[in-house]
């Protein structure tokens, strides 16, 4: 028996066979395509369990791999971000437990669904326990990979959402798949949810609980976030615990004290996370006090490429892929390019459900 050597590019090739997606010639084997994969095959195993306990494990494996083992979290925390917008991941109130010992911040595997895109090919979401995909070999050489998402082009001779309900897979429609909480206008949602914080009782002082501050610039989400000093006012806010993903919640300040909680979100009949409540609130707050969040559009001859600088409601980034797709950002946060045809109206939506307003609009 002869013992060889091998290297880290090595192990990341034959990892990226096995797990069955595409080899990456010279470049960067730990890419998005190869976490999301990494992210399902460790879902299999650990669901339901937190959100940091799977991205844990996850990173762990990949520690002695990683060129940058600092970034290598924030990478898988991102690409378990992205099967939760894609939906191959699910929380709590996204799923039935007769569990008691299931917390309220775990996630789910999704079961293996599909959903048909307007665009003539389909995506497929889920888990598939212990196989690494829940299609047949000649179906899954045809997936293609766009960062966290699996989609695959019909053939012109197909019918492929047969074949994919023959297999067993769920079909979901784009309709239920998406379904965005009810309209409102910014001083609606902002007034609503100001009542039902004032309903609270008394909250006492909050450890750790971290605030976005409205004052702070729109274009870089991360700076928003601020620890309590002597502000006064109603903020957006998140807060730890001890297990699990921290908290979202709208809180009442007092020169730096915590005065009512309300936790995100706020009715059990909300099918989306706390965070995709809070970044609702948090745009309609900027709408309203006239520092609307911004988008930035570039037309390129594929389409129209949509730059985002702070995060977006999980119902918004699904209708966005649904249409095109992610593609590399810019200096920005969340990048989607988008057909020519479908651009205008995708930007109305996000200025009439998202309140947002186009960069070169504000220089006007």
């Amino acid at each position: 028996m002869v013992v060889r050597s091998i290297d880290a590019l090595e192990v990341l090739t034959d990892l990226r066979r096995t797990l069955g997606i595409p080899v990456v010639d010279g470049g960067d084997q730990i890419d998005d395509v190869c976490l999301a994969a990494l992210v399902r095959r460790a879902a299999a195993i650990c669901c339901p369990c937190s959100v940091s306990s799977l991205s844990n494990f996850v990173a762990d494996g990949l520690s002695l791999l990683a060129i940058d083992p600092p970034s290598l979290r924030e990478k898988v925390d991102e690409a378990v971000d992205g099967l939760l917008v894609v939906g191959d991941l699910l929380e709590l109130n996204q799923v039935a437990s007769d569990d008691p010992n299931v917390k309220g911040t775990w996630v789910f595997a999704a079961p293996p669904s599909f959903v048909d895109r307007k665009n003539g090919s389909t995506f497929i979401i889920g888990i598939a326990g212990d196989e690494l995909s829940p299609l047949p070999r000649e179906l899954a050489d045809r997936v293609s990979y766009e960062r966290f998402c699996r989609v695959i082009k019909h053939n012109e001779s197909e019918t492929l959402s047969l074949t994919l309900r023959d297999l067993g897979l769920i079909e979901l429609s784009e309709r239920a798949w998406l379904r965005p909480p009810k309209e409102e206008t910014p001083q609606t949602l902002v007034e609503g949810t100001l009542a039902r914080l004032l309903a609270q009782p008394p909250s006492g002082q909050i450890e750790e609980i971290q605030i976005l501050d409205p004052e702070k610039p729109v274009g870089f989400y991360r700076g928003r976030w601020t620890t309590l000093k002597s502000q006064t006012g109603i903020y957006v806010a998140r807060r730890p615990q001890a297990y699990g993903a921290p908290l979202w919640g709208v809180v009442k300040i007092e020169s730096g004290q915590t005065k009512n909680l309300l936790d995100l979100p706020y009715s059990a009949n909300f099918r989306w996370r706390g965070c995709d409540a809070a970044w609702h609130l948090q745009m309609a707050i900027d709408s309203r006090q006239g520092r609307p969040q911004n988008y930035r559009r570039r037309n390129i001859e594929q389409g129209a490429i949509f730059d985002f600088y702070s995060p977006l409601p999980l119902w918004a980034e699904r209708r966005l892929a649904v249409i095109g797709k992610p593609t590399v950002r810019e200096n920005c946060l969340i990048s989607y390019l988008l057909p020519a045809a479908e651009a205008d109206v995708e930007e109305k939506f996000l200025k009439e459900r998202l309140w947002l307003v186009a960069r070169d609009e504000m220089k006007n």
